[in-house]
């Protein structure tokens, strides 16, 4: 899969850009293309190429990361990286995608990827275009990070810190919680029906006040989502 989503990291710290490219090399479709070591660097990079998406030390020397990101194209993504947390609510006054402090663990930097992809134009979407609505999430299996479309979901089954996301044509075991990866999904779409099952609301093929049945497969309602799920699915 081509690399189509361009990133420079700025740190005047060495070892933390090596770091971030490790992590970000991990991941199809994004391509660190600069790394760069003050903000001066950046900016005369930037002028001169196409950059999507910046990973944005706060505390560097002459010029700060705030002071940066206040003068560049607004088009321009940010993640904020630093090691001090006081920092927090000007890098988010600033629109920023997340903020991550340091040392950041890759597991953190994958879910600041996934709020990029979720809040990036259509315009740097659209190389990526896959599906009718652009819409995926990353995630980490058998050592590698695998890009799952909404539409391609039939249902998620979690065991314990595992889950296991059940596409057509095959399933994919990745270590999250149910919660996490709930959040990580469009309420519009998908529908918690128990505390070991999501479904996508497009793939039900029929229901009780018991169960629903997906791909063929019948799925309890527990009675604790029942009220809500019975709700959702009567407006249909």
């Amino acid at each position: 899969m081509p690399k189509s989503i361009t990133c420079i990291i700025v740190d005047d710290e060495a070892i933390a850009r090596e770091i971030i490219a490790s992590h970000v090399a991990q991941i199809e479709t994004i391509e660190v293309i600069a790394q760069c070591k003050n903000a001066i660097e950046a900016f005369n990079f930037i002028s001169n190429n196409k950059v999507d998406l910046i990973f944005l030390d706060i505390n560097m020397p002459e010029i700060s990361g705030i002071s940066f990101a206040k003068s560049i194209n607004k088009d321009i993504k940010i993640i904020f990286t630093t090691a001090y947390r006081d920092y927090a609510v000007e890098g988010f006054d600033l629109q920023a995608v997340d903020y991550l402090l340091k040392p950041i663990a890759f597991e953190r930097l994958l879910q600041a990827i996934n709020r990029f992809f979720e809040v990036a134009s259509t315009a740097i979407d659209s190389t990526l275009t896959t599906t009718e609505s652009n819409d995926f999430i990353f995630v980490r299996s058998d050592r590698r990070m695998l890009k799952v479309d909404f539409n391609a979901i039939i249902y998620v089954e979690s065991y314990s810190d595992y889950i296991k996301i059940h596409l057509q044509d095959e399933t994919i075991t990745t270590r999250e919680t149910i919660t996490s990866i709930e959040a990580k999904l469009p309420k519009t779409q998908f529908l918690r029906i128990h505390r070991s099952y999501i479904v996508c609301i497009a793939k039900i093929q029929s229901f009780t006040n018991e169960h629903l049945t997906v791909n063929r497969k019948a799925l309890s309602i527990s009675r604790s989502y029942k009220k809500e799920v019975l709700k959702r699915l009567e407006n249909f």
